[in-house]
């Protein structure tokens, strides 16, 4: 069945986030083959079609200029719709944030209790009154940012949530310079942690140019690349570790119960060990061999 695209009531529009990545891949799909599936309706009480499940496929409608959108109708009430639509979702997971969302609007619009609504999910009470509570504590300018795909939902209540139950003003500040970025949660959560952290002149600095806030913590983060009198000096603190082993080694261990094969290899590893340390001394200039005072009897361990 097919039906005008304006004649659909699409009331629930706010209750899934809307991923940029996705939506161009079915824009381009839907732009090659058509719609093979349909969205889901129901009838509402003054007889119109309520938008269940479709959203994407019918902003990519839009997008592409089609003036109708092919329909499978539901027998069933609004809210009885809205949960089987939520148990048979596919792909991605719903955050708690949208769980929250399709909570509050059951409960506002429908009047279900947090019993009920519990039931309804095979959830505790409490668990509802959890996910009610992401939605009434975060500034909706945030919710509205995450339902944009402009904030990622995990990175809104892992780090924004703190911040609003603390500053709500502040947070919805933030939330509006971190959702003009497009950032990935981890950039976010380095950015809330330095506004939160920071001094005022820090947190005006994120709040104006976040990217070199960013870009600074990249750089402060990136380990240095050592000169190679650093590298040189920990392979020969390395050295100097490995033999401090085998002396310790042949002073606990006698060396004269080996068979004749295993001394044999012995003497090998010895003269291969003697031949590389002389040519290591050696390549050292000798300004650097005699840099620095030594102990009288030529031990390191003494010094």
């Amino acid at each position: 069945m097919e039906i005008e695209l304006h004649q659909l009531d699409q009331r629930y529009a706010g209750l899934r986030r809307q991923d940029a990545r996705r939506e161009r891949a079915l824009l381009a799909s839907l732009s090659e083959i058509g719609q093979q599936a349909p969205v889901i309706v129901v009838r509402s009480e003054s007889g119109g079609w309520v938008l269940v499940d479709g959203y994407k496929r019918v902003r990519a409608l839009t997008k592409l200029s089609k003036d109708t959108v092919s329909i499978v109708a539901w027998e069933l009430s609004e809210p009885e719709a809205l949960l089987l639509s939520e148990v048979m979702r596919s792909g991605e997971a719903a955050s708690a944030l949208e769980q929250g969302w399709l909570l509050r609007e059951l409960r506002d619009r429908f009047g279900l209790s947090a019993v009920e609504l519990g039931r309804r999910f095979d959830k505790s009470a409490s668990w509802v009154s959890r996910r009610l509570g992401l939605v009434e504590e975060l500034p909706e300018v945030v919710q509205e940012l995450v339902r944009a795909g402009r904030i990622v939902a995990h990175a809104a209540m892992k780090h924004l949530l703190p911040l609003a139950r603390a500053n709500a003003a502040d947070c919805a500040a933030l939330a509006r310079v971190l959702g003009a970025q497009l950032l990935s949660s981890r950039q976010v959560g380095v950015l809330c942690q330095a506004f939160c952290a920071g001094t005022e002149e820090t947190r005006q600095l994120v709040l104006t140019a976040p990217l070199l806030v960013l870009r600074a913590q990249a750089e402060a983060a990136t380990p240095k690349e050592k000169t190679a009198v650093e590298r040189l000096t920990a392979e020969l603190s390395a050295i100097a570790g490995i033999a401090r082993r085998a002396r310790a080694l042949v002073d606990r261990e006698p060396l004269r119960d080996a068979g004749a094969a295993q001394l044999k290899r012995l003497r090998f590893a010895l003269q291969a060990a003697r031949a590389e340390a002389a040519a290591l001394f050696t390549s050292i200039p000798p300004e650097v061999m005699n840099a620095g005072p030594g102990d009288a009897h030529g031990d390191p361990r003494a010094a």
